[in-house]
């Protein structure tokens, strides 16, 4: 039995039928072959699977894709400009806010959220808003300074 979704993901309306046991995660990755959005630990623990659902980061490997029906989705691809990087990748770039970059995206987006909420966000604001997110190779410190330089310049 297949169910019937109408969403937005990246500004491009989609409908599809899918199963209803689908998570959004791979809805994304699989269907829409936005490859961007990455699978850590499909426990909701590392965050790598972040996207915007309607302005809000989530962790679409705990969500069922039927869960985002007329939903606003957007993916790391969809923050990131035909013409350059999103303010955050570029100052994730410059700062050396990654390493492997698995976490990345995931990280990117949960900045985008905090600095949407809270534009000037202290160091503690920082650390706080991506602890659900986890990166493996770095200290943290690079990602912090990241969204630093990215709140600076907005």
């Amino acid at each position: 039995m297949k169910v019937d979704l109408t969403l937005t993901v990246n500004g491009r309306a989609v409908s599809l039928s899918v199963d209803p046991r689908t998570l959004l995660v791979q809805l994304i990755r699989e269907q829409l072959q936005l490859t961007g959005t990455h699978v850590g630990c499909d426990t909701a623990q590392c965050g790598a699977c972040s996207v915007l659902m309607n302005g809000r980061a989530v962790k679409a490997c705990s969500m069922l894709a039927v869960q985002a029906q007329g939903a606003t989705i957007q993916t790391i691809e969809g923050l990131t400009p035909a013409n350059g990087m999103h303010p955050v990748q570029e100052a994730f770039k410059e700062c050396h806010g990654l390493q492997c970059g698995f976490c990345t995206p995931g990280m990117v987006v949960a900045s985008v959220q905090l600095l949407a909420d809270c534009p000037r966000p202290d160091e503690a604001q920082i650390r706080e808003a991506l602890e659900g997110n986890i990166c493996r190779c770095t200290g943290y410190q690079n990602i912090v300074r990241a969204v630093q330089t990215a709140a600076a310049r907005s």
